[in-house]
């Protein structure tokens, strides 16, 4: 039998899940519902899928879809998240900035125990949860400090309209940003799932640290993310013109979800 799955946002990001879908790349799953901030964008995701057009989450939420993928923004997981695993729904996430609020994640976490869901966190741009989680348990069970951090070099007008803005960006590289992931979420709310991704999957958004650097006329991000401890470092380092990675992380994440084969 196959899974109902709703996409919440369908934008760039949704989209790419959207048309997965449409190409037969999720086979698995039945695509029931769609919502979006921009209904334009709902109506045609529905077009293409055969889903419905949803006005809003609860709308979504009555359709009892058993996996919900958010690619829509930070503040709709702030808002919809613990309503969508207690309607008994798995949830995928993108936007994992949302979860710098560690009081606010361990709500999410758990709504998710006390409704036996779960909360799966996409890869997005950068991966590599898999080796960053094992040094961290390493870390942990031997009692070893851990050192963790990402840096990031990305192209000067995604900072326009953030309180780094400087005109000076437009011709010298500059490093704009230097802190742990929690202070850098406040800083860049739409610019840091990667960083608090990172942060969860290694020494928490207080500790992980966050440095990027503006490049006049660069385009995508580069991110290398490094954990270590005494005997093992891992780096992760991986390039991106466009965000399409993140789209298709989501994609990959359900399909691995389905499959009697699984890669961690």
């Amino acid at each position: 039998m196959k899974k109902k799955l709703a996409i919440a946002g369908c934008g760039f990001l949704g989209g790419i899940v959207a048309d997965a879908y449409a190409q037969g790349l999720l086979g698995d799953y039945e695509l029931v519902g769609v919502t979006s901030r921009t209904r334009e964008d709902a109506v045609q995701a529905a077009g293409r899928t055969g889903s419905a057009v949803c006005e809003d989450t609860a709308a979504l939420l009555a359709l009892g879809p058993d996996v919900v993928v958010e690619t829509a923004s930070v503040e709709w997981v702030r808002e919809n998240a613990e309503a969508v695993l207690r309607s008994g729904a798995d949830l995928v996430v993108i936007s994992i900035g949302a979860f710098a609020d560690l009081e606010f994640y361990g709500r999410a976490k758990q709504a998710a125990v006390e409704s036996g869901t779960r909360i799966h966190l996409a890869s997005g741009a950068i991966g590599g949860f898999d080796v960053l989680q094992t040094v961290s348990l390493m870390a942990k069970a031997q009692g070893l400090e851990e050192t963790a951090g990402i840096e990031t070099h990305t192209g000067c007008k995604g900072f326009m309209p953030t309180p780094v803005w400087d005109d000076i960006l437009l011709t010298e590289q500059k490093t704009v940003f230097t802190g742990n992931a929690k202070e850098a979420i406040a800083t860049f709310p739409r610019r840091v799932n990667v960083a608090v991704a990172t942060s969860l999957a290694t020494t928490g958004p207080e500790v992980t640290g966050v440095t990027m650097h503006s490049v006049p006329n660069w385009q995508g991000d580069d991110h290398r993310i490094t954990a270590e401890i005494d005997g093992v470092k891992a780096v992760v380092d991986i390039y991106s013109k466009t965000s399409a990675i993140a789209g298709w992380s989501v994609v990959a994440l359900l399909r691995n979800l389905a499959s009697p084969v699984c890669f961690y």
